[in-house]
Formats: structure tokens, sequence, C-alpha cells
């Protein structure tokens, strides 16, 4: 028996990945996450990091969250759209995506080398609050929350819905981890102060 690789090649590129209009938005997130990792080179020297056990604690709902919300889980389950979006609608949601992208790039740049995808303590690591970071404590997840959500909303389906939603809940999860690791590594006085100061994800909420 001979093995199909157009059923194969089917399911890899299938889903909403495939399918105008949702297809401009998998090619936004696609673009972004080869900048992203392109850029994952340039990032300062680690002083210190939360060790991989206790990280679980925010990985595996992003991991899971990032199963579901692929393309693919929809096209193996034969799962269908609740609704549709007309152009205009994804033309908009496109919009609202690349604005969230563009946040996390300007929390990526402003943080500069000490920008780490793990809980880390880079060398000469102090706080920032300029630019983003005096809007949101984490523009990154911000951005991202942002994208994902409105992502979901638009492919339309459970999986992709609830994949938007785990992973959101795990860089939630992750932040307030990032919070009381830098507590403790940077002080108090001052990441506390800071903390309570500024929104933590979404802007212009009261601190905490």
């Amino acid at each position: 028996m001979s093995f199909d690789f157009s059923k194969l090649l089917s399911v890899a590129w299938g889903g909403w990945t495939t399918t105008w209009p949702t297809q401009l938005l998998a090619l936004i997130w696609l673009a972004w996450l080869a900048s992203w990792v392109g850029a994952s080179f340039w990032q300062g020297r680690t002083q210190k990091q939360v060790m991989t056990l206790e990280s679980g604690r925010y990985r595996i709902p992003i991991l899971v969250g990032g199963i579901l919300f692929t393309p693919w889980t929809a096209e193996v389950l034969g799962e269908k759209p609740l609704w549709v979006f007309s152009n205009l609608a994804v033309y908009i949601v496109a919009l609202i995506v690349l604005a969230g992208i563009s946040f996390t790039w300007w929390g990526r740049l402003h943080l500069g080398q000490f920008w780490s995808n793990t809980i880390t303590h880079k060398e000469d690591h102090r706080v920032i609050d300029t630019g983003p970071y005096g809007i949101v404590r984490h523009p990154i997840y911000t951005g991202l929350i942002l994208g994902m959500l409105v992502t979901g909303i638009a492919v339309g389906t459970v999986t992709a819905m609830l994949g938007a939603i785990l992973i959101s809940l795990g860089m939630w999860q992750k932040g307030r981890m990032e919070e009381v690791f830098l507590s403790k590594e940077l002080g108090e006085d001052a990441y506390g102060a800071y903390c309570r100061r500024v929104p933590m994800i979404i802007p212009f909420l009261s601190p905490r």
C-alpha cells in the first residue's frame, strides 16, 4: 500500500491557513513568528532564571493552547467555523492583529538585551518603566493576547478560540511568575513600586 502524500499535504496546509479570509491572519502570524525567532539571538547574558519544572505552570497551557489554536487541529477534527467574517471584518481584525504585533515589537526593542523568552535575570538588569512599559508592565503579552483573541474569534472554530484563551491564560500566569521573580531579584522597593504604579496587562486599569 502506497502512502498518500497529497492527503498529508492537505492536512499540513489545510484549515484556516488556506481559507480566505483567515489566510491573511495566518500569513501575518507566520511573518511575526519568523521575525521573532530570528531576533532571539539578540539578548544579554543570563545571570539567573526560573527552574524548568516551575515554568511548566505557564508552558503547559501555552503548549496545549498552541496545539488547539493551529489550523491543523480543526482540520484533523473536521471542525467547521461557527461563523464566517466578511472581507471588511477580516481587514479590521488584521489591523488589530498588526497593532498587537507592533506593540510586542515595541516592547521587545525597548527592552533590548534585557529581553528573554524565559523568566530570567540578565546582567545589569534594572526596572524598565519607559515607553510601552510605562503603559503596561508586560506589553509583549498585551500585544500577543490581543492578537490571539481576535484571531481566534475571526477563525470562528471552538478549538481556535479555546486555544487563544489558554495561551492568554498561560501568558498571564507567566507574567505573574515574572513579577514574583523580579521583585526578589531587583528588590521590592524598585520592582514592587513599579507594579503599584503601572497596570499589568490591560492599559488604564488600576495596577495590581
